[in-house]
Parts: C-alpha cells; sequence; structure tokens
C-alpha cells in the first residue's frame, strides 16, 4: 500500500468496485460505506440497501461504551427534500477522520475517532488471478478490519454487520420505506458450518428461474459471535432504535426468535457481531466475506431487468434462444452459502493469488499514474459491463447507463482497442474471437460488428431502419486480435477453428472497401465514430495494412503459403500507395475532393486515432505499415496540435468528458485548415481509451515525456472529487475502450510473448524507470505471468531477472529483443 493517492472525506467521487468477473459489483466509497448495489445482473449507481451498514462499540473498563458507524463523516449538500431517511443511518455517529487508498484490487479506508480507543483500518478486495477467471469470478467482496487497541487498557468491542435482504427484488417508496420483495418471502437464517458462521439471506414462493430469484451470505470465521437474524418489526423507525440501543447496552445483540416472515412481507435486516478483547497496543483482523447469487438474466441484448420478467426457460432446439440464463458462476455454486464455503476454504490461496498479483503489478517501476491507469481500468471487465454465461459465452456491453447496458454486442470497433482481458484472462478473450468469427462472420466475409446472432437476435441500426454497414475498424481490429490470441496461446486447433472466418474477413475488406483494389481502402468505411468515412483514410487504410501482415503470418501457421504471397505482395504495393497519396508532409490525412459532399468526414484534419494500426502491428511484432520516420512524426503531430493543457476555450457542440481547467487530448483538430461544415460527430471530444493508445505509441516512439503527459492528464481528471478514478467514462459507465490502458504497459516494458515461438523478450524504457538503477514490470504471456526485473551494476551493465508467480513458462525462454 502506498503507490498511489489517498483520497479524504471530500472525495465523494470514489466509488470502488469489489466482485468478479462476470458476478457483478457492490463499491466501497470513499468514507468506508457499501454504495451502489449492482449485483443483480444489470448496474444500479445509486442504489444503497438500507440499513446496510458496519458498526464498532468499543469499551473499555469502567468507561461508558463508545460506539461508531464505521465510515467516514457524511458530506454536503444534505438538501434532501424529506432530510435523510432513518434507514440510512445518517443520523448515527460516525468516525470523525478517513482515508481511502484504492491500488486495484485492494482498497484501504482508515478510521478513526478521538473518541474511539481504538483505530480501524478496513481492507477490502475480490480475488483476483491472472490466467485464472474462475477464481477472478467469485460473486464476493472480501472485508477484513484491522483493529489496533491505542489505549494502555484492555479493550472490549463487537464490530457487527448489518444487511437488508434484497432476495426476491428491492421495493422502495417514495419516502424511502422498504416495501416488500416484489416476488416471494424473505428469510433471514443464522448457520454455522465447518468453521464459519454468518447469516444467509434468502428468498421463498420464488421460481428457480425468476430474475429475482437469488440470495446473499455474510460470514465470518471468527469464533465469538453475537448475531440478531431479525430487526425488531415495529412501527416508524423502530427497527433502527431497537437495533442501535440493543448493541450499544452491551455488545450482544439479542436475537427475537421470530417464526417465519414478516406479515406485511417486508424484507428484514439481519446483523452479524464478531465479539473479542483486544490488549493494549496489539492490532487483530475481524473479516467478514460477502457473497452473492442471482443467478439468472435474460438471455438477450434487448431488455433489462426492470420490468420484473419472469419466463419459463424458452427454448430453441440449439439452446441459444432461452429467454432466461444463467451466469457462469451458477455452474460452480448452488446458493450464496457455497461461494462462502469456497471461499472460506480456499481463503489462503485466494489471498495469497492476489497479492502476488498486487506485487507484480505495483512493485514494479512504472510511473505512478501510469500504474493508476492500468489498474484502475481491469475494473470494466470485472464490472457490468461485461457478463460471462453458464454456456461459456463472454460478451460485452461498451459501457453502462446508471440503471443498464449501454450499446450493445461486444462492439468490435470498441472492443479492438482493449487489451488488458487479454493478458489476464485470456481464454475469456479466446471465446470473444470464437464467437465474432465462427457465428458472426457471414459467409461473404460481413462481420456483424455488433454480437447478436449468438443470441439468435437481428440487428437493427438505432439510426436508420436498417441493417449496418460492416465498420472497417472493428473487423480489421478482429483480424489483429485473433493474431495476438494465437501469439499469447499457441493454440494451433484454436487457430483453425476460427481461421476461415479470418480469411473470409480479410477477403471482403478488399472485395467491399478496396474498390481499385490496389490495397487502399476507398470506400463508403463504416467506424467507431458511428458514421462512414469516404475514400482513402489514415485510420481505415492503416488498420488494413496491419491486418494484411496479421494474415500473412496466420496464414504461414496454418500451411497456406499461397494465401501470405497474395497478403505480402498487396501489403508492400498498399504501404508505397498510401504514403503516397495520405501522408502532408506532417501526419497523415483523409483524401477527399470535396469535403463537404459526404458529412462527418475529416480531411485535412489531424487524427487522434490515425495510427492505431500501426500501434497494434507494432504491440503484436507485425513490422512497420509505413515509412517509420513518417511514423514517429505523426505520431508527435497529434500530440502537439491535439492535446490541450486547458479547455478553457474550448468550443465543443458535442458530448463534454474535459472542460475548464482540464488538460486531454482532442479527438481531431485541424491545424492545416480545411474543416468541414459538419465534421465527424466525436471530432471535438476527448475519449481516455484514445488518450490511452497515443500515449502509449507516443512512449514507443520515443516520445517518453509527451506519453506520460497525456497520462497524467486523464488520471488527474480522475481525481475523487471530480470524477471517479475506478470508473473511466465513454458512452457509459466502465467503458471498455478505457482498457486500452495495458498498452502502457507493453510500451514502456517493451514486451513481447509469442507462446508459439517459445519466446519472451522485453526490451523497456528505463528513462520512465522510477529507481535510476533497477527497471521492474508485471507481465503475462497468455500461460505465465510474474515479474521481470533488471537492475544496473556499478560497471553500467544490467542484469535481467524473471519471476514466475503463476502458471507454468514450459521451455519458453527469455531471449534479447
Amino acid at each position: 500500500m502506498g503507490q498511489l493517492r489517498s483520497f479524504d472525506a471530500s472525495h465523494t467521487a470514489v466509488a470502488f468496485p469489489l466482485g468478479g468477473v462476470g458476478t457483478g459489483n457492490v463499491s466501497l466509497g470513499n468514507r468506508g460505506n457499501l454504495r451502489d448495489w449492482e449485483i443483480f445482473n444489470q448496474p444500479a449507481k445509486g442504489l444503497d440497501l438500507p440499513n446496510t451498514f458496519f458498526a464498532i462499540r468499543t469499551q473499555v473498563k469502567d468507561q461508558p461504551p463508545v460506539a461508531r458507524v464505521l465510515e467516514g463523516p457524511l458530506q454536503p449538500p444534505h438538501a434532501l427534500s424529506h432530510g435523510y431517511h432513518p434507514a440510512s443511518n445518517a443520523g448515527l455517529a460516525r468516525c470523525s477522520q478517513v482515508s481511502f487508498q484504492g491500488e486495484y484490487p485492494f482498497a484501504w479506508v482508515n478510521l478513526t475517532d478521538p473518541n474511539l480507543p481504538v483505530s480501524i483500518q478496513l481492507e477490502a478486495f475480490t480475488p483476483l488471478i491472472p490466467l485464472n477467471p474462475e477464481d477472478s469470478g467469485i460473486p464476493c467482496a472480501i472485508l477484513t478490519y484491522h483493529v489496533t487497541n491505542t489505549s494502555d487498557q484492555p479493550v472490549n468491542l463487537t464490530l457487527v454487520g448489518s444487511l437488508m435482504n434484497p432476495a426476491g427484488g428491492v421495493r422502495l417508496d417514495r419516502f424511502g420505506n422498504v416495501g416488500p420483495a416484489r416476488q416471494g418471502t424473505t428469510f433471514n437464517q443464522f448457520r454455522t458450518d465447518d468453521g464459519m458462521r454468518g447469516l444467509f439471506f434468502g428468498a421463498e414462493g420464488i421460481d428457480a428461474d425468476a430474475l429475482d430469484y437469488g440470495n446473499l451470505s455474510l460470514i465470518t470465521d471468527h469464533e465469538q459471535v453475537t448475531v440478531k437474524p431479525a430487526w425488531l418489526r415495529g412501527a416508524w423507525w423502530d427497527f433502527l432504535q431497537d437495533f442501535w440501543d440493543d448493541f450499544v447496552e452491551d455488545g450482544q445483540l439479542d436475537d427475537l426468535h421470530y417464526e417465519g416472515p414478516a406479515a406485511n412481507g417486508k424484507p428484514d435486516t439481519g446483523s452479524l457481531g464478531l465479539v473479542d478483547t483486544l490488549p493494549p497496543g496489539e492490532t487483530c483482523p475481524y473479516r467478514f466475506i460477502l457473497t452473492w447469487y442471482f443467478p439468472n438474466r435474460r438471455n438477450t441484448w434487448m431488455a433489462t431487468n426492470n420490468d420484473n420478467f419472469i419466463s419459463d426457460r424458452q427454448s430453441t432446439p440449439d439452446g441459444q434462444n432461452e429467454r432466461i440464463i444463467r451466469n457462469h458462476y451458477a455452474t460452480r455454486f448452488g446458493d450464496s452459502w457455497a461461494v462462502a464455503d469456497y471461499v472460506q476454504q480456499s481463503y489462503d490461496r485466494l489471498e495469497t493469488g492476489t497479492r502476488d498479483f498486487h506485487r507484480a503489478l505495483f512493485g514494479s517501476t512504472l510511473p505512478p499514474h501510469v500504474l493508476d491507469a492500468v489498474s484502475a481500468n481491469i475494473v470494466p471487465v470485472r464490472s457490468n459491463t461485461c457478463f460471462w454465461l453458464e454456456d461459456g459465452r463472454f460478451y460485452g456491453w461498451e459501457g453502462c447507463f446508471d440503471d443498464a447496458g449501454c450499446c450493445a454486442g461486444t462492439c468490435t470497433h470498441v472492443w479492438s482497442y482493449a487489451y488488458t482481458v487479454a493478458y489476464l484472462f485470456p481464454s475469456l478473450e479466446r471465446e470473444m474471437r470464437r464467437i465474432e468469427f465462427e457465428v458472426e462472420t457471414e459467409p461473404d466475409g460481413f462481420m456483424n460488428f455488433r454480437n447478436f446472432r449468438s443470441m439468435a437476435e437481428d440487428f437493427v441500426w438505432t439510426f436508420a431502419d436498417q441493417k449496418p454497414e460492416a465498420a472497417v475498424d472493428g473487423q480489421m481490429g478482429s483480424i489483429l486480435r485473433a493474431w495476438r490470441e494465437w501469439q499469447l496461446s499457441g493454440d494451433r486447433d484454436w487457430l483453425a477453428s476460427i481461421w476461415p472466418g479470418i480469411t473470409r474477413a480479410i477477403d471482403y475488406a478488399g472485395i467491399h472497401w478496396d474498390t481499385d483494389h490496389d490495397g487502399v481502402l476507398d470506400g463508403k468505411q463504416h467506424n467507431t465514430y458511428d458514421i462512414e468515412f469516404y475514400g482513402p483514410n489514415p485510420l481505415s487504410s492503416i488498420y488494413y495494412l496491419a491486418a494484411l501482415r496479421a494474415v500473412e503470418q496466420m496464414a504461414r501457421v496454418m500451411g497456406n503459403d499461397e494465401l501470405a504471397g497474395r497478403c505480402h505482395a498487396l501489403f508492400e504495393k498498399a504501404s508505397a500507395r498510401l504514403d503516397e497519396r495520405l501522408w502532408n508532409g506532417e501526419y497523415f490525412e483523409q483524401q477527399i475532393d470535396d469535403i463537404d459532399a459526404h458529412k462527418y468526414q475529416h480531411g485535412k484534419g489531424c487524427l487522434s486515432d490515425q495510427l492505431l494500426g500501426q500501434l497494434h502491428a507494432d504491440l503484436l511484432h507485425l513490422g512497420d505499415t509505413l515509412p517509420r520516420d513518417h511514423v514517429n512524426r505523426a505520431i508527435k503531430s497529434v500530440y502537439d496540435h491535439n492535446f490541450r493543457e486547458t479547455f478553457s476555450d474550448h468550443m465543443n457542440c458535442q458530448r463534454t468528458y474535459v472542460l475548464n481547467d482540464e488538460s486531454g487530448l482532442l479527438m481531431c483538430t485541424w491545424p492545416l485548415g480545411g474543416r468541414p461544415r459538419l465534421p465527424f460527430v466525436y471530432s471535438d471530444e476527448v475519449w481516455t481509451g484514445v488518450e490511452y493508445h497515443v500515449a502509449a505509441h507516443l512512449i514507443a516512439e520515443g516520445w517518453v515525456e509527451e506519453g506520460l503527459r497525456v497520462v497524467r492528464a486523464v488520471r488527474d481528471r480522475h481525481d475523487g472529487i471530480r470524477r471517479n478514478p475506478w470508473n473511466e467514462v465513454e458512452c457509459g459507465h466502465h467503458y471498455a475502450r478505457s482498457m486500452s490502458s495495458w498498452m502502457l504497459l507493453l510500451a514502456l516494458s517493451g514486451f513481447q510473448g509469442d507462446v508459439a515461438q517459445k519466446t519472451l523478450t522485453f526490451d523497456p524504457v528505463l528513462a520512465a524507470s522510477t529507481e535510476p538503477d533497477r527497471f521492474a514490470t508485471f507481465w503475462s504471456n497468455g500461460v505465465a505471468w510474474g515479474i521481470y526485473s533488471q537492475t544496473r551494476a556499478a560497471d553500467g551493465t544490467w542484469t535481467p531477472q524473471l519471476e514466475v508467480l503463476g502458471g507454468d513458462l514450459g521451455d519458453i525462454q527469455l531471449a534479447a529483443p
């Protein structure tokens, strides 16, 4: 702990998601509060569970007890129409001082109060182990309160967690009062089992296929516990008054021994307390494990759970049109108690693997704001942006609305920017390629850039009542990522399974986008800006050049020398032709005779995305697509023309992501004039996913300070006050494109991993290291992961060292770059 920034009670934008791959999240707020309960198979920003909090009661001999909610103070504004509802427990005393630090996947909250004889540090995490999506996909949050006795006397303490039962669906009226569950009747049950004890929050009378079906558990391994399975079922706010008085009185909770659910159907709140006596000066950890199990979701992109849909399992013969399908984690666990048992029994291994990952990443010598960007943008794959189904399919939205996914179909022209999943969970990335090439690529090579066929649905573009064009950047990006997945797996059988789709996809580009067959794409080209470019342009054509290189290499692997030769010859011709037509002396521009003949072009504009295809080629060891001196000059021109130190005088009629005195990289500018009357629709915006890949490319081309300046600008905007450091927004929360941040790690480490060739190479940017005589970085090559370091001796020689923390390198060798 300690690499990154610290936040206090004023940093109210902080929300640190806890949860695994495909499980949903609950987030830890800056005050130590649990917020944004998004565990019900859809986003739920702003959803707080009533009566849900942790608290501590302390007592030193012969002194009155002192109790506090284990959170920092609530922050203004407090201008609610009816004040804070009692179920928010806002009127209970909290700790006066709080600080928050996060190094994903760990977060720490420090709490102190002058009236407490103890200090408290909460450590929270969900297991994350590279190359192990199963143990990184557990629906749980582990909350360990480290309590230190700061007095000179023994302290009697009770640390209690309270949770309202949300099984069957949460309902609140306009006043904030809790209503009956949407379905079934809830029950809270105290259980003990094999070294753990805790509360199970379930519901009965609800169909096992219902969307609201599910349960939670709150357990501990602490031996001495006190339990109140259900709070008082009284009138008004009797429930909170009775609980707090009971808790403060002696630190022992009274079981009210209710038989059956409440007559009014309202869910109960239950409390689990850990009881101990702590000697002077000692610290003791008190661990809670929160687990959840809400297995059912819609097997469709076309709706959310908001209308409380219940359905029979309506299946087509191939099973792909079931209206309800289960999450992958439901194939491993029968309920939340089983999840808790697994975490408890496997705790040492899960914790060790997660701490090893944290040590490998945050023990590196990469600049702190790079580590901040790389680690924070692991979150999208473990947010509601992504979901993992019982049959193995893995999908992603582009991002999330507050209460629903946004922009369906694992959109290829967005996800082609993302590198994080490929290096942390390559099996999931390969599943996405399988869907794209085996299911979504049609016989003529047209690839649906949104995955709909795999859910037996037709896709109609929202802006027009017709099927959309294929996306040139998405389709070429998928080809490049197929090459990446081959390098990271060396699995020829897997490559063979998608190879027919790859060949059709590259042929489609030559037929439909290259109208004169010279290798320079000049047709109508749909792209990530949700519009069509016309004529030769750098985004499409450089992507195509890189894809030709990738297909050439894959064709040689597959023994198709004829195709490899054709791709090579076309590449050589197209590269020279493209450079001749699009290079203007500073950067690559779009060639179009009449800039206003079609809306939404960029023409002479300096496009930040112009060299994305080349960056893919660099990171995937495919070589140069264009003259290196032109590439170097062009990426520097992107920085010189498009980076702004302040946006106080920037005029933007599009969506606004950066403003006032903030810094950032614009999507496009027109330093040579020629701005269209209506330029492409996102040209005046700032996207973090584009900023990161431009920064990585600047670093790779030797413009290290410029690249790091761009990264610092992004992370400075996500300061916990203006924006959440663990949520980068574009078209939705936890936007997939932000996972381009992993390119920074690759660029700074100079990492190249090729499992098939059995090589592992590093060529680090030593000038960026935070230690002058040492470089260290996390690495993952698809079959193993660990730490690479090199140290400089007094005579100036560098000695490399490779530490494997997980997986098996086999006979893969560390090679010279």
